[in-house]
């Protein structure tokens, strides 16, 4: 992949904000933000040299560019760009080792024929930028993948916050601990975090600001230490 990434830096290093939980803007990324973000989604994705990494969300937003195509870029990994289409997706999945989607992608191929005749052992598939449900969970992690819940921003992350399930004890457990009417942020923490006054506060090198920043989610918190999200405010 020809990523030309000292050219996207001093254009600005900017990220487009999806929209999908808040109005859409841009948000500048430095070079040490992008180091320490990228170091975090190596480590917490098991990307290296022979990952195959299959990015089909758009490259102008965080989870296209820096939830694993750039992280991968960095250790050297095999990386190839395309747009979605959930069919192809279902046809090509098993040549790679990794890949990002959005929950409306997940939806898309659960309506698929074939969905439920895939293997995907070994392949790691890490679903954010909008609330992730227990039925995409479930879904994929009975065809085999390993599934990571992930909550992320433009501004801290993408991948700051999150939930490995590698197989369906995985999920009962969570299951039985979830809070009601809420979905799963997680337990793994790259970022540091703070609820005040009902105000969900986030801090940190993967964070585009040097101070507390407020990310307007509604946070809760259960007995086992899991946030869960409740909405933005």
């Amino acid at each position: 992949m020809d990523l030309k990434l000292t050219d996207w830096i001093f254009k600005g290093g900017v990220i487009r904000s999806s929209g999908t939980t808040g109005e859409p803007k841009e948000i500048r990324q430095s070079i040490n933000k992008i180091t320490a973000a990228n170091k975090v989604a190596v480590e917490c994705q098991n990307i290296n040299s022979d990952s195959r990494i299959y990015t089909v969300c758009k490259m102008e937003h965080a989870g296209g560019l820096l939830a694993q195509t750039l992280p991968g870029f960095t250790v050297g990994a095999h990386i190839d760009v395309e747009p979605f289409n959930a069919y192809t997706f279902n046809s090509k999945i098993n040549n790679y080792t990794h890949t990002h989607l959005v929950p409306a992608h997940c939806r898309a191929l659960m309506k698929t024929k074939n969905f439920y005749d895939l293997d995907l052992t070994g392949i790691w598939v890490t679903v954010g930028s909008d609330p992730v449900d227990w039925d995409i969970i479930e879904a994929f992690v009975k065809q085999g993948a390993t599934f990571m819940a992930n909550w992320g921003m433009s501004e801290v992350g993408p991948t700051a916050i999150n939930t490995v399930f590698r197989n369906m004890n995985d999920v009962a457990y969570y299951q039985e601990h979830a809070i009601p009417d809420a979905t799963i942020l997680g337990d793994n923490f790259y970022c540091k975090w703070n609820i005040v006054d009902g105000k969900f506060f986030v801090n940190g090198d993967i964070c585009v600001y040097s101070g507390w920043f407020n990310t307007q989610d509604d946070v809760v918190v259960n007995s086992q230490g899991t946030l869960y999200y409740k909405g933005r405010k």
